[in-house]
């Protein structure tokens, strides 16, 4: 719940329960408030769904409690193919991304 005026919300794997669909929903309503009042949201979100994936601005990608990768989402493909690891035609890249740190 929140109360009053907020910039900034920390969100931890809010999908628990819940199907892609819905989590879709929550998370395009999220980023359309952030957008619109200049807030920011730190959410953990493990292999979300495509759509949802391509909602994110940023990305910050934790292994082993390391910052692996902190920049725009658009660009995180680009950074491991330069590091080596090639994302395989037709496979989300919330998928490439957890087989890349694991």
């Amino acid at each position: 719940m929140i109360v009053g005026p907020t910039k900034t919300l920390f969100m931890d794997e809010i999908s628990t329960g819940l199907d892609s669909s819905t989590t879709f929903q929550i998370v395009k309503c999220l980023q359309q408030i952030v957008h619109l009042i200049e807030a920011t949201i730190l959410m953990s979100l493990l292999q979300p769904a495509p759509e949802t994936f391509d909602l994110f601005d940023d990305i910050i990608l934790l292994s082993e409690g390391q910052i692996v990768y902190q920049d725009s989402q658009e660009h995180v493909v680009d950074f491991f193919e330069s590091c080596g690891f090639k994302c395989p035609d037709r496979k989300a890249t919330a998928d490439f991304l957890q087989e890349v740190i694991t």
